[in-house]
C-alpha cells in the first residue's frame, strides 16, 4: 500500500504547522484543511479507490479556489499586474506586495437561498482565490497603485531603484 493511500485512510486532523504564524498562514492552514477534508470525502465517496489521490485532491482544490488568470508586463519603469477576479470587489481582495514577489488572495461573501424546489443540476464558482505571483524585477513596495474595475484587478508596480555602491570600483588585476 502506497505512503499517499494510507494517509488517505486516516482523515486529517492537523494543518500545515508555521514557527511564524500570521495571517496568512493561518488562512493557508485553513484553506489546506478544508481541501484535505473534501480530497477524503471525494475518496470514500470513490469507495477508497487507491491510486487516485492525485485527482481526488485536485478536483477538492478546483471546488475551493477560484482559478486566478494572471498577465505580467514589464516596462523599463514598472511592472503591471493584471489579474481576472469576477465577482471579486476591492475590499474582497488582499495584496501583499514584496520586492520580487505579488500575492493575490481573495474571499467573497455569497448568500445562500432557499428554495422549495429540488436541485437537479447546479454548478458554482469558489468563492476563495490565492495566487503567489513571481516578479520580473524587484519592484518599490510602498509606492504600488492598485485598482479593481470590470472584474480586472490591476497592480502598477514602479521598479526599486538599483542599489548605489558609493565605494571605488574594483579593478582587475
Amino acid at each position: 500500500m502506497s505512503d499517499s493511500a494510507l494517509m488517505l485512510l486516516n482523515k486529517p486532523e492537523t494543518s500545515l504547522q508555521s514557527e511564524t504564524s500570521g495571517p496568512l498562514i493561518e488562512d493557508v492552514n485553513n484553506l489546506y484543511d478544508k481541501i484535505a477534508s473534501r480530497a477524503f470525502e471525494i475518496f470514500e465517496g470513490n469507495g477508497r479507490l487507491f491510486g487516485l489521490d492525485t485527482a481526488d485532491w485536485i478536483q477538492a482544490e478546483a471546488e475551493f479556489l477560484h482559478p486566478l488568470h494572471i498577465a505580467v508586463t514589464e516596462s523599463p519603469e514598472a511592472v503591471t499586474v493584471r489579474a481576472d477576479v469576477p465577482g471579486f470587489k476591492e475590499e474582497d481582495l488582499k495584496i501583499e506586495v514584496e520586492p520580487r514577489r505579488v500575492t493575490i488572495t481573495g474571499k467573497r461573501e455569497t448568500k445562500k437561498e432557499s428554495s422549495d424546489k429540488k436541485t437537479i443540476y447546479c454548478e458554482t464558482c469558489a468563492d476563495q482565490i490565492m495566487r503567489v505571483v513571481d516578479l520580473p524585477a524587484a519592484v518599490d513596495t510602498k509606492n504600488t497603485k492598485t485598482m479593481v474595475k470590470d472584474g480586472v484587478l490591476e497592480l502598477d508596480l514602479p521598479k526599486a531603484e538599483p542599489d548605489k555602491h558609493d565605494g571605488p570600483e574594483p579593478k582587475a588585476a
